[in-house]
């Protein structure tokens, strides 16, 4: 946890700005959070609304995007930050969120886009905070729930990621500078094509698009939106670093998937599609 990004930070219990000293968060009502061993600090308040992704789900989502299988992404997000950020960003006066962010593997190559301001990343594993709190030197690790009121002040942030991740359209709106942007990257319908009957993995929507716009109209209006697809090469060992990575690993019974992932070739020719939209708050 990096005392130049405690500015953006809010308590969870009471939104007032907190300090940094001896190791803990604090603030002005006496609160306090300590900063764990690992680099991180949990402002989770109260019981989550939904299950935090286990340390096996963390080390295999560490193990296969350390890989690159999904560099083609954050390569995208990392440019269409730096089309639509704000210019301000440069000179920071605001930082750069990444909402579930995992491992914070995206947010660390957003960073290299905007080499003066501070990254902030907002998780519920605390598995994934420890990772991420060392994934890049001026990444802030925070556990806490994106259905919750986040632990960010007003206008905190002046560019928002949401890669794969819960949103709430309301929150995501308080904390965005005016100027700012927000940055949603959803899989297409196509997303893993090839997985999907063979490992009995779950279906993207033909309208999650749509669904996703119609849901922000009431914070956001859409400015810019583009598609990423490439292919995949996996091998045996990568397809279930793929599955147990996310909401998938929920879903497979016991030695079931080593024998489907046994039916298929290695390697494996797998699709890479998603979409990235960048939104800006209505005024």
């Amino acid at each position: 946890m990096r005392k130049e990004a405690v500015r953006y930070l809010h308590c969870p219990y009471c939104s007032g700005a907190m300090t940094m000293t001896d190791g803990a968060l604090r603030c002005s009502h006496g609160h306090s959070f300590d900063v764990a061993k690992q680099g991180y600090v949990n402002l989770l308040r109260g019981a989550a609304k939904f299950s935090a992704d286990t340390a096996a789900m963390v080390a295999a989502r560490a193990d296969f995007l350390a890989a690159g299988h999904y560099a083609p992404i954050a390569g995208a997000l990392a440019a269409l930050a730096r089309e639509t950020a704000p210019a301000a960003t440069g000179g920071a006066p605001g930082c750069v969120v990444d909402i579930g962010g995992g491992t914070g593997y995206h947010l660390g190559r957003v960073m290299s886009e905007f080499p003066d301001s501070e990254g902030i990343l907002l998780d519920i594993s605390k598995f994934a905070a420890r990772r991420a709190a060392r994934a890049h030197p001026r990444i802030s690790a925070v556990v806490a729930d994106a259905w919750d009121e986040l632990p960010l002040a007003d206008g905190a942030a002046s560019v928002v990621l949401n890669v794969f991740a819960p949103r709430n359209p309301a929150e995501l709106r308080r904390i965005l500078r005016p100027e700012g942007v927000l940055l949603v990257v959803t899989p297409r319908p196509d997303h893993l094509r090839e997985l999907v009957a063979a490992l009995e993995l779950l279906r993207v929507g033909e309208q999650k698009d749509e669904r996703l716009a119609d849901r922000l109209s009431a914070h956001f209006t859409e400015v810019a939106r583009e598609r990423s697809r490439s292919t995949m090469t996996l091998d045996h060992k990568a397809l279930p670093q793929l599955v147990g990575m996310g909401p998938n690993a929920w879903h497979q019974e016991g030695g079931r998937l080593e024998e489907r992932i046994a039916r298929l070739p290695e390697p494996c020719d797998v699709t890479l599609s998603v979409t990235l939209t960048a939104y800006r708050p209505l005024v």
